[in-house]
């Protein structure tokens, strides 16, 4: 018996012990025949019902006799062993025919969406039309629409799969797909928007959108679905560097997330039991430039895009000696503005303005109200916050927390218990360890829901899939060699491989191979920034050098002025205008050379800004910035 595949999802495909079929086999009302009898119960049909089917048209000799002609072609095609037809019936053999549609019935009742996907590519029996049979026609109507829902069911699991894996590009891929195969899938097109706005495509986001809308007005004359229209509300509010960010024109485009898909897993998974109702608390711990930052960006900026709030510092060295900074940071960066806020005591709102003036604009108490404790007042707009939407808190770098709010982190998670709260506490691990660091690692798991995520080096493997979306061009053996120097002189350090492997993209040139790095006993911290490789330092500096000559000078001077800075001191050092700062910024932050929270910006990796004074900035110019910016 011959083996025989039968594609029917997008233009008809028959194969016949792996080579294409012949064309008669194709004409047609024979194609028509083969897949109605291919989809039909035990692969079985009557002769009456088929002529109705296909022939109606014709008087019943004609009729039968085109039947028989083309079970003659089948026969003949395809082997008796395989059609058989008697007097009543006629069937295809058990087991003989194997269908993608039935493929992608089985890999999604097994939830295997990436499998699914691969076989969902397009309508049921695209382009073909048999005007003369109205019964056959009905029939593909439904199979189309059964089929349709399928797919689009499909391709819509496997991009939010691909989405909870920071793929960004194949989450676009996918999701698009769904649309195109129905434009008024509203699960499909959020799931679109969402990798569209997170890959800084925030006008296709928002086109996408529109098309929706068009969509299901022209067709079912309806509208987005409620969560469709939040989302795309959230999209059209994005701010630089406090919402999703918007490529900036001529940019290119972020690398993607590698290695660090059981990270993102378990974060994510923490997130989705805060919003479930538990309050959660994940400690990211790691070296520097080995991505924790990032690895929590991707978080922030999936829940900026969701029915949550969501506020996210960063710390500098100097927070440590300001009381109460970190929860002051938390106020301005999200927490202040928050629905729900309103609902605290007037007490409540007087301890929270001392905090932050996010909270002293939005809201006045009335005089002759006392303030409370800043660690009682702030757990109390918690509260209330969660009350109204799952909360998400973000403190970066907090090995540079000021005492005070770092002691209150444990007693805010343990009388939040039971609030739809995930704190995140990412911290740089090193000589200089903070005590409370390590007390709140004791307790997660103990006494405090969540976990420690240890972000580490990226492995071959990593860095060999972050050559190939750098280098696209280059052969096996080139990438085998750059990623193995790659691997040697950043020790697999995210940050570095990222910037090493960018600057060949540029065409930077690496020297013969240098030794391993860092050298044997040394840890990464003591060996910043001098003993860096030189391929490491000639590979940031020319990122420095392809960057345009204004986002040049802002960068020079952001590295002089230290640890956090603002647009109006930028503009004063480099006396340029404000609005030429202000673009700089965004395309320098696109392309993480600094962060942004509600109190400036800074560094997103300081490992950067010591090469740029080392190599780049010259002593006069860091005194000539630092005097024109009034510091």
């Amino acid at each position: 018996m011959s083996a025989v595949s039968l594609n029917v999802l997008g233009p008809a495909r028959i194969t016949i012990d792996g080579q294409p079929a012949p064309a008669e086999l194709l004409w047609r009302k024979h194609l028509a025949l083969f897949v109605y009898l291919a989809r039909s119960p035990r692969r079985a049909r009557t002769r009456e019902h088929l002529i109705g089917l296909l022939w109606s048209e014709r008087d019943e000799k004609s009729a039968r006799h085109s039947l028989s002609e083309a079970l003659r072609v089948f026969r003949r095609v395809l082997g008796d062993e395989l059609v058989r037809a008697d007097v009543d019936q006629v069937s295809l053999a058990e087991g003989a025919v194997t269908l993608d549609c039935d493929e992608l019935a089985a890999r999604s009742a097994a939830q295997d969406w990436a499998g699914a996907a691969r076989v969902a590519t397009g309508d049921f029996l695209e382009g073909l039309s048999v005007p003369d049979a109205n019964e056959f026609e009905n029939w593909v109507a439904g199979e189309r629409l059964l089929w349709r829902t399928r797919s689009v069911a499909a391709l819509t699991q496997w991009a939010e799969a691909q989405l909870a894996a920071a793929d960004l590009g194949g989450a676009k891929t996918t999701a698009l797909r769904a649309v195109e195969l129905e434009p008024t899938a509203d699960a499909a097109a959020r799931a679109a928007i969402r990798a569209l706005a997170l890959d800084g495509d925030r006008a296709g986001a928002l086109a996408l959108a529109d098309r929706l809308a068009a969509a299901l007005h022209e067709r079912l004359g309806t509208e987005p679905a409620p969560e469709t229209r939040r989302l795309v509300e959230r999209v059209r509010d994005a701010r630089v560097g406090r919402r999703v960010v918007a490529t900036p024109e001529g940019a290119r485009p972020r690398a993607p997330l590698v290695g660090r898909g059981a990270e993102l897993a378990a974060l994510t998974g923490a997130w989705h039991r805060a919003r479930a109702g538990t309050t959660v608390v994940v400690l990211i711990e790691g070296e520097p430039g080995e991505g924790k930052t990032r690895l929590v960006e991707e978080l922030v900026d999936r829940a900026r895009l969701e029915d949550a709030t969501v506020a996210a510092s960063r710390a500098v060295a100097s927070d440590s000696k300001v009381p109460w900074a970190g929860l002051g940071s938390l106020l301005s960066g999200g927490l202040a503005t928050a629905p729900g806020i309103t609902g605290v005591s007037p007490e409540v709102l007087l301890a929270l303005g001392a905090l932050s003036p996010a909270v002293q604009v939005q809201f006045m108490p009335p005089q002759g109200a006392r303030p409370l404790d800043p660690a009682v007042a702030f757990s109390a707009a918690l509260r209330s916050v969660s009350e109204e939407q799952p909360v998400l808190l973000a403190l970066d770098d907090a090995q540079d927390l000021d005492a005070e709010t770092a002691g209150v982190l444990p007693r805010l998670v343990r009388d939040g218990a039971g609030r739809r709260v995930l704190l995140v506490v990412c911290a740089t691990v090193g000589e200089r360890r903070a005590a409370w660091l390590d007390e709140l690692r004791a307790q997660i798991g103990r006494g405090i829901a969540g976990e420690v995520i240890r972000v580490g080096r990226l492995d071959r493997a990593a860095i060999g899939a972050l050559a190939q979306w750098w280098l696209p061009r280059y052969g096996a053996g080139d990438l085998e060699r750059v990623v193995r120097r790659v691997e040697r002189d950043s020790a697999g350090v995210a940050l570095l491989a990222t910037a090493m492997l960018e600057a060949v993209a540029l065409g930077f040139r690496m020297s013969p191979d240098a030794p391993a790095w860092p050298g044997e006993r040394h840890t990464l911290v003591d060996t910043l920034p001098g003993d860096l490789p030189p391929a490491v330092v000639g590979a940031v500096c020319l990122r420095y050098r392809q960057v345009a000559e204004p986002a040049q000078a802002v960068l020079a001077a952001a590295a002089a002025l230290g640890e956090r800075f603002n647009a109006d001191e930028l503009a004063r050092a480099t006396e340029l205008a404000r609005s030429d700062v202000e673009q700089a910024l965004d395309r320098l932050e696109w392309e993480r050379w600094v962060a942004v929270d509600a109190r400036g910006y800074a560094f997103a990796a300081p490992i950067e800004r010591a090469i740029l004074l080392q190599e780049m900035v010259t002593p006069g110019q860091v005194r000539r910035y630092r005097e024109r910016s009034g510091r």
